[in-house]
This record gives C-alpha cells, structure tokens and sequence, in this order.
C-alpha cells in the first residue's frame, strides 16, 4: 500500500509536469522535497485535519513560489518580495509614521524592510534551519534564492495576534535602532518572537507559537484579497472596452447587473424599453465571453476565475482534465500544447499551416467545451 508521503511526491510530481514548472527533472524533485519538508516520518501517525492544514501550508508555498519567485532573475524576485511585504498597509503605515518622527527622513519604506530582512537571515532560528534545509534539497544557487525568498515572504506574512509577524519585528528593530522618533516602545508592547517555534529543554522536540487555524484563515483572507483586486482589475478593463464597442448604455448595464439589479429595474433606471434591456444585455454576454475573454484581454479574465491554461489547466481538477483531453480532435490537443508553451496564435498558425481564424474558431470551441464541463460538475 502507498504510503501518505509517496502519494503526495506522485501527486505533485504530476502537478509540476501539468505547470510545466520547469523542464528540469533534479529541480522538479528539489522542489517537491523542500515542500515536504524535513521530517516526513510522522505523516502517517497525523489526524485528517493534521493533513489537510500541511497540504494547505504545501499549496500556498508553492503558489507563492510560482507566483513571484520561480524562473525569475534574482533582481526581479528580490523585488517582488519588497513589493510584497510593502503591500501590508498595516505594516507600510507604521514604518512610514516612524520615518516621518525620525531624523533620517530620506529613508524609504524598502530601506526598512530590507534592514529587517537582513537581520533575520542572520538572527532567526527558524530562517536559519530553512537555509540549511534548502542547502540539502539543492545545489542549483538560483533555485535555492527562489525557495528562500518563498520562506521569507511565507514566514514574514504569518499571523500573530491577527498582525503579521513582520510587525512585531518592526517594533523590536525600533527598540535596537534607537533613532529620533519612535524611541520610547513600552515594554508591555515590545514583543519579542524569535521563532514561530520554541525548542524545549527536555528534547529536541519543538512546539509551534501560532495558531493553524489562523493561519489557514489568514491564507485564505489573502486569497480573496488578490481576487477582489484581480476582480476590480476586470470590471475596470471591461467597460473601457463595452464603452468602447457597444457605447456608456451598457457600461451602465453591466454596473446595474454588478449590484443585483433585475432586468426590469435595470429598465426603469436607465429608462428605456425592456426589450431594449434584453438585447443590452445579449450583446453584453456575447461581447464578455465570445469576445473578451478570449480576444481582448484573456490572460487577466483567465487569472481572476483561476481558469487560466498554463497555470490552472482551465479550471479543471486533474481527472477532469484527463477526461478533456480524450474529448479533443487532433488538431485541436495540438493547438492546446502549443499555447502550453507561450506561442501565440499566429505563431501557431504559421506551425500548422492554418489561417488565424481557424486556429482562433478552433480555441473558442477548446475554451467553451472546458467551460461546460466546468459548469457541469
């Protein structure tokens, strides 16, 4: 019988494959193990719900490595992490009072950020035993920055006391910095947190600070946080193009629709016939779908519904995407591979020999048949 941890190195070795992650094979495994983790002798002993919190944590690793680090320059990926870590208001907020109290006005947010960082690289006990950990899953010095970079930015984001941790090491860097301003930090505030975990003296055994429950919840608070923004992006994009194609009339339609309205209530505000409001409203449909979401701007609609090809297989589970496959033509499986690997639609035409509009009808039909199968199930 397989094993639990066997089960997950097959399911994600068939996961990186179906993202074309890499091409590499050694880098492949890297990956897998560090995701893991170090100590997997347990996992069989762990309750479903001890499982299920792991597999989460193991997701959202891998969806922040992938996201912002993995194939990036070490420029590039240094950047995204400041770009990250400086997009928690909470955080940006304080660090900008202090500057403001501070002699050293000059400074910026990512100045801070980056003093913090670097004293946990040399002072936290966790980070440390994560370099080391990475330092076993891999040689390959690009991929060993990406993953700790993903620490990192995983580690700096959990939450304590429903703040990031970050936080707390902000207000222990007010206390050594000891600069104009923010100096007095009052000791009953002043939390000093080394590690999310704290090793005991009788073994070597260690026990975790926070909560799991948190942080699943605070997880999937930042999920919904992107897609709320990714949402609005949408909804932006979208009626500068129906302004642009079909006139304000159904800009002002598809705001009504957003709030809940009812097709004759949409009637009376915009103050026109119902039959009218129908066709508006059939146009728009066509325009969002048939035209937009496969034309104008797919890649932005496919990131916010997480139906994108590369990344999230159009929306479908693994089996489902089996059973999708089997149901494609020829040409058709031949066109899906070829956008798998970033051509675009006249390069593919060009390889097969086809004008663009065939190959453009053949993936609206691809695109539509994934988007029943979804609806579906």
């Amino acid at each position: 019988m397989t094993n639990i941890v066997d089960q997950l190195k097959q399911n994600w070795h068939t996961r990186l494959l179906e993202n074309e992650i890499t091409q590499n094979q050694d880098v492949r495994d890297s990956i897998i193990n560090w995701l893991l983790g170090e100590d997997t002798t347990e996992w069989e002993t762990f309750t479903p719900e001890k499982l299920m919190l792991l597999q989460q944590g193991m997701e959202y690793r891998y969806r922040v490595l992938q996201q912002r680090y993995i194939g990036k320059s070490p420029t590039q990926a240094y950047r995204n992490l400041m770009n990250r870590l400086g997009s928690v208001t909470v955080l940006r907020n304080k660090i900008r009072t202090w500057i403001s109290l501070s002699r050293d006005r000059q400074r910026a947010v990512t100045d801070v950020l980056q003093d913090i960082i670097q004293e946990m690289l040399h002072s936290d006990h966790y980070i440390q035993s994560q370099i080391t950990w990475i330092s076993q899953c891999t040689s390959d010095e690009r991929l060993r920055n990406s993953l700790l970079l993903t620490i990192i930015e995983e580690y700096c984001l959990r939450p304590v006391r429903n703040q990031p941790l970050l936080v707390y090491r902000f207000v222990n860097y007010l206390r050594r910095s000891q600069k104009g301003g923010m100096t007095q930090v009052p000791q009953k505030q002043n939390v000093h947190l080394i590690s999310e975990e704290i090793i005991t003296n009788e073994s070597d055994n260690s026990f975790s600070l926070l909560d799991s429950q948190a942080v699943a919840d605070y997880e999937e608070a930042q999920q919904w946080e992107e897609k709320k923004v990714l949402r609005q992006n949408v909804k932006e994009e979208f009626e500068t193009y129906l302004a642009k194609k079909l006139g304000q009339e159904a800009v002002e339609w598809l705001k009504l629709y957003l709030q809940g309205q009812t097709q004759e209530a949409i009637a009376e505000a915009l103050k026109m016939p119902i039959k009218t409001i129908y066709r508006l409203r059939e146009k728009v449909g066509y325009h969002a779908i048939q035209v937009f979401a496969l034309k104008e701007n797919p890649e932005l609609v496919a990131n916010w519904l997480e139906i994108s090809l590369k990344e999230h297989n159009l929306g479908l589970t693994l089996q489902q995407w089996q059973i999708f496959r089997q149901e494609l033509s020829t040409e058709q499986k031949q066109i899906l591979d070829y956008l798998k690997e970033n051509q675009s639609l006249e390069e593919i035409a060009k390889s097969m020999n086809w004008k663009k509009t065939q190959i453009m009808n053949e993936w609206r039909q691809i695109y539509l048949k994934a988007q029943s199968l979804r609806s579906n199930v």
